[in-house]
């Protein structure tokens, strides 16, 4: 059984960092692809940065140069480190995985079969 297990985040200040943790488990998770994806109220689910399985990356413009997706295959986590916060980065973050090794030609969320449920982050100016 796939467990996705986010923690880390909270309410900062604009400026402010954060850094969210995906702790899996119940599957191979070094042969997945693993994301991180966020929703705001009112808004469609956007992704915001991919991994593959050879640690290849890809994010979405509004956060490059700012947020840094990685991961820890003998620890099974997934983490997005997030620096110079701003309001619009306000939103529900979840992390995803999907049974492919190749997965940063896209930032759909539609191919991801595994969910979290989501930790909350929120930027105030």
């Amino acid at each position: 059984q796939v467990q996705l297990v986010e923690s880390g985040g909270g309410s900062v200040q604009a400026g402010g960092s954060l850094r969210l943790s995906c702790a899996a488990s119940g599957y191979a998770y070094s042969r997945y692809c693993m994301g991180w994806f966020r929703q705001a109220p009112g808004k469609e689910r956007e992704g915001v940065a991919v991994i593959d399985s050879d640690s290849s990356t890809r994010y979405t413009d509004s956060v490059k140069g700012r947020f840094t997706i990685s991961k820890d295959n003998a620890k099974n986590t997934l983490y997005l480190e997030m620096n110079t916060l701003k309001p619009e980065d306000t939103a529900m973050y979840y992390c995803a995985a999907r049974p492919w090794p190749r997965c940063i030609s896209s930032m759909s969320s539609r191919p991801y079969n595994y969910w979290g449920q989501g930790t909350q982050v929120t930027v105030s100016s």
